[in-house]
């Protein structure tokens, strides 16, 4: 019985190279990825750590994105690293150039956390996730979409900055979603199941599970 594609297989699609499994291509200890979460952009997908910006080492915070992710071309998150101090008098980071620049005591750099990507997320094209951020298992971010601030699961969001547009299901069919956790289901249990995944009934899902 076929399970589905390998997790580790880099190009899903026969003759398609614009559309990747993203974690075979992670090289990042700072970046983790779930099994079959696929990134798709025309420039090339393996360059996908490039969209992830002022992500430094020194800094410690993590991108962590889940299992079954959809992400479009020109997602962007936006770490830790371009924060600025905004309670000086000046948010020119002049103490990062040292030579002369340097402060008494270094600066506490505004720090918000690791930014958090939930289980079948889709991402729509050109969203930018901004620092610390948590974006809930099932939710949904649309085109051109900024993240500011959490995003509970399975809701619909979008705009600058984005708020909540409506819910994908009511809310004891996400508590049962959340209960079910299908994303963490053998590969095998997944295969069997993937009808009742592409359709409308959770009860059946449930029986399933």
């Amino acid at each position: 019985m076929t399970m589905g594609p390998s997790p580790d297989t880099r190009y899903p699609l026969p003759g398609v190279t614009r559309t990747v499994f993203l974690r075979p291509f992670i090289t990042r200890a700072n970046i983790i990825v779930g099994d079959y979460t696929y990134y798709d952009d025309p420039d090339g997908p393996e360059q996908f750590e490039r969209h992830v910006l002022y992500h430094f080492d020194f800094i410690g915070d993590r991108l962590i994105i889940g299992r079954f992710c959809c992400i479009a071309s020109g997602v962007r998150f936006i770490m830790n690293g371009g924060n600025h101090a905004t309670s000086w008098l000046t948010t020119y980071p002049f103490p990062i150039f040292s030579q002369g620049w340097e402060l008494p005591e270094p600066p506490a750099w505004p720090y918000k956390g690791d930014t958090t990507v939930g289980n079948d997320v889709w991402l729509g094209n050109s969203v930018t996730v901004m620092p610390g951020i948590t974006i809930g298992d099932g939710a949904v971010v649309a085109t051109s979409a900024v993240v500011t601030k959490d995003v509970p699961p399975y809701a619909i969001v979008g705009g600058n900055p984005a708020t909540v547009l409506r819910y994908r299901f009511e809310a004891p069919t996400i508590a049962r979603l959340l209960a079910l956790r299908w994303w963490d289901w053998e590969p095998a249990k997944i295969t069997r199941n993937v009808a009742l995944l592409c359709g409308g009934d959770i009860e059946a899902l449930e029986r399933a599970a």
